[in-house]
């Protein structure tokens, strides 16, 4: 194995033992790496990744914006470029971090895309799912994802044991292995209930909370697809994915007046300023309101 394929599976070890990053997050440092590793040896004939410099990155960035590339891919890609080398310093693998300093592509920010509240009183409330061990199963996964707001990757890591029925709760391994309790209401409680109830009548043993029939845990993909699916009969968003419904359990909280760093807490997110971007669609709405009732309005 080549030193520059030693140091990259350093890196990646590092990122999985130290820094405790998701699968989901080494696997696409580890693309970003060898894709990286690709453009040094065809474009610029170096075949040495720590020989790199910023004008390498900066030549990287640029051929991913030509190949119409979106800006943020590209600053993913570089703050993967610029955590490695930080690394090759601490290891003393390099003498100067040059590329520390190299600037990505400005993004415009994106409101988070989120459901309406008829929307989600439809889907929950007004569609009739299948009277099985199946269709029980995704109508309590879109509740669930609605009312934690956890993430595709938490619910598909959720144990059966994480599920404390007795005190209302659920424990929710998040991003970097911390973990954090998120209140369930009486509703939602006695479906868990139910549901774990069920589930062990089927003889489906699996510690995994959501399962298949043949009681394999329930992949993130065939999670994606259920709420595409259910998504697709009452709203014409164009994303209907997991990841709205926690935009929308952060929209739908904050709109009903949620303290925003309550909200922090239960979404998991490190810093506060992940959190504020919520506040732009309540502020979007408090917008359209004066549009649609002051007089003065224009409208």
């Amino acid at each position: 194995m080549a030193v520059s394929e030693v140091t990259v599976a350093n890196f990646l070890s590092y990122l999985q033992k130290v820094k405790k990053l998701s699968s989901h997050t080494i696997i696409s440092y580890k693309n970003d790496l060898e894709q990286f590793n690709l453009f040094l040896l065809e474009e610029c004939g170096v075949k040495d990744i720590t020989k790199a410099n910023h004008q390498h990155a900066r030549g990287f960035i640029a051929k991913l914006i030509d190949e119409k590339n979106s800006a943020s891919t590209a600053n993913r890609k570089l703050s993967c470029l610029k955590a490695f080398y930080k690394y090759c310093l601490q290891q003393d693998l390099i003498k100067v971090n040059t590329i520390s300093k190299v600037q990505g592509p400005r993004t415009t920010k994106k409101l988070p895309v989120f459901m309406e509240e008829a929307d989600m009183e439809k889907l929950l409330k007004g569609l009739e799912f299948d009277d099985s061990f199946k269709g029980m199963q995704s109508k309590l996964i879109l509740d669930l994802l609605y009312q934690t707001g956890i993430r595709r990757s938490e619910l598909t890591g959720l144990k059966t044991a994480d599920v404390d029925i007795y005190n209302s709760e659920i424990k929710v391994l998040g991003k970097r292995n911390k973990e954090r309790i998120i209140p369930v209401n009486i509703e939602l409680k006695r479906n868990l209930e139910t549901f774990v109830t069920v589930k062990r009548d089927k003889g489906l043993t699996s510690d995994s909370m959501f399962v298949t029939e043949k009681n394999k845990p329930l992949s993130a993909s065939q999670v994606y697809t259920l709420v595409k699916k259910y998504l697709s009969l009452v709203t014409t968003l164009h994303k209907r994915s997991p990841h709205v419904l926690r935009h929308t359990f952060a929209t739908h909280l904050l709109n009903n007046g949620a303290n925003i760093n309550a909200v922090k807490e239960l979404l998991g997110h490190a810093n506060l300023s992940a959190t504020q971007i919520y506040t732009h669609n309540t502020i979007e709405k408090l917008k359209k309101s004066y549009s649609q009732a002051h007089p003065r309005s224009g409208n």
